[in-house]
């Protein structure tokens, strides 16, 4: 089955807990686990990995160019800041769905701008981590998987 890396940025660990309020109460193992049984509905092996280094994003990036034909990335606050990131994905020849669990822009300016969407195949913002589940249906789609 296709591989699709499921990239989490900083402060998601926290997911369920931090400002539930704007993130909601599921946690990254929610994500996780509903990710898992959706992907195999749709024939996609999925690993979901966080960090709160962009080094490692960018190491996890590198490695997918070898082993994943797709990614789906929610780089956090990682996405208004990180060139590195955004080479690291252009690096890659697969597509790329980006993720934000709360509405960007309906929050602070400086959170409406992405270097990850210069790269990004499809941005799904503010569907709760429903979101990723979405991402997952157009990763199937471009691939040319049927969506369950």
């Amino acid at each position: 089955m296709p591989l699709v890396l499921i990239l989490n940025g900083p402060n998601l660990n926290l997911l369920g807990q931090r400002q539930p309020e704007i993130y909601g109460r599921e946690t990254l193992a929610d994500v996780d686990r509903d990710c898992a049984a959706l992907g195999q509905s749709l024939g996609l092996d999925t690993s979901l990995r966080q960090s709160n280094h962009e080094g490692q994003i960018v190491d996890w990036i590198h490695e997918a160019r070898d082993r994943a034909q797709a990614i789906v990335i929610n780089p956090g606050a990682l996405t208004h800041t990180s060139v590195a990131i955004l080479d690291a994905l252009n690096a890659f020849e697969g597509p790329v769905i980006e993720v934000h669990i709360s509405n960007v822009h309906k929050r602070e300016s400086f959170r409406h701008h992405s270097y990850v969407s210069l790269r990004a195949d499809g941005i799904i913002v503010g569907c709760g981590t429903q979101g990723y589940q979405l991402a997952l249906r157009r990763i199937a789609a471009l691939l040319g998987y049927s969506a369950a």
